[in-house]
């Protein structure tokens, strides 16, 4: 799992990045063929947000934030992922994994044309986080605006709001979640049963979790072999993070430090 593109990229952001790229380099020492893919997210709450606020499109946000990652990690002297899809050029495979989990019976079209994972329609739903459905449904509440079935249920197309990027699709108007956006790009560039799923441990619920859900809800077999997941990067003991504040960004640590120090 790659960036969300809507600010630049802090050490935390990096972190998984440098992982992935050892790792790359360490398994094809020993011999191995290995393809990295890492998507870039460029279509999300929080580019849209931004984007508002500062009264520009998602798209120009979206842009200046992807190429701005891409001049930072490049300085860190890795080498770049055999492949970095966006989010936004896979429209098409996104449609067609909500449409096939639609016809096998996990998700279903709400009343105000979002589309939603039916989490009670997949027995194994917790597997990854070792949670259970039971225990997950206390406290679990939907939030004003939704129009979902269950709490549990978690968004893969979202209906089309005024001002907001919207592309067509069987059920209108409307965008991708962020959660299918990561399936349809893995499966398309690695296929079913890929080897190896990696980010951040911050990532493991719901995302990973509700990946393996809408991928094996549509493909009826396994997704991934492994999943691989990096710690966070913590200052003064609190995960280093946009909204806590706590961040240092890449670019500024460059100036100051060389690459090497910092990988």
């Amino acid at each position: 799992c790659g960036p969300t593109v809507y600010n630049y990229v802090h050490l935390g952001n990096a972190r998984p990045y440098v992982l992935s790229l050892v790792a790359k380099r360490y398994f094809e020492s020993l011999g191995w063929s290995v393809t990295l893919v890492e998507n870039i997210t460029d279509i999300d709450d929080r580019i849209i947000a931004k984007a508002q606020a500062e009264g520009r499109t998602a798209k120009e946000v979206a842009e200046e934030f992807a190429a701005a990652y891409i001049e930072d990690t490049n300085q860190l002297g890795l080498g770049r992922p055999d492949m970095e899809p966006y989010a936004t050029d896979h429209i098409a495979e996104i449609i067609d994994l909500v449409q096939r989990l639609i016809e096998n019976g996990h998700a279903y079209v709400a009343v105000n044309g979002d589309v939603y994972y039916k989490v009670a329609s997949f027995d194994t739903y917790g597997k990854l986080s070792k949670q259970r459905i039971e225990e997950m449904r206390h406290g679990a509440r939907i939030d004003p605006g939704e129009d979902k079935a269950d709490p549990l249920d978690f968004v893969l197309w979202k209906a089309a709001k005024p001002g907001e990027p919207a592309w067509e699709s069987p059920w209108g108007l409307g965008r991708p979640g962020w959660h299918i956006e990561c399936s349809a790009m893995g499966l398309k560039y690695l296929g079913e049963g890929f080897d190896i799923h990696g980010g951040g441990r911050d990532l493991i619920f719901p995302h990973h979790e509700n990946e393996i859900a809408q991928s094996e809800g549509a493909l009826g077999t396994d997704f991934v072999r492994f999943w691989v997941h990096n710690g966070m990067l913590n200052t003064k003991d609190e995960k280093m993070s946009k909204s806590v504040g706590n961040i240092f960004l890449l670019r500024e640590a460059l100036r100051e430090y060389r690459p090497e120090v910092l990988v």
